[in-house]
């Protein structure tokens, strides 16, 4: 179980590193509220991150 917690662990500062690269501040602001949005079962919170990750991968170029 510990494997488990390490390695997941890592894929999700991996994927934090890569909004960070690809979207700025804002992917990583969004990716956090929407985190933050469904541990605390806060449907206004999360709804607003799936949002602002949204209309970030919406973006042209």
């Amino acid at each position: 179980m510990p494997l488990v917690a390490i390695v997941l662990a890592a894929l999700a500062v991996g994927f934090e590193q890569v909004l960070q690269w690809r979207f700025g501040t804002m992917g990583i602001i969004a990716f956090v509220a929407l985190t933050v949005g469904i541990k605390a079962r806060n449907g206004l919170i999360s709804g607003i991150g799936a949002v602002v990750l949204v209309l970030l991968l919406a973006q042209p170029g």
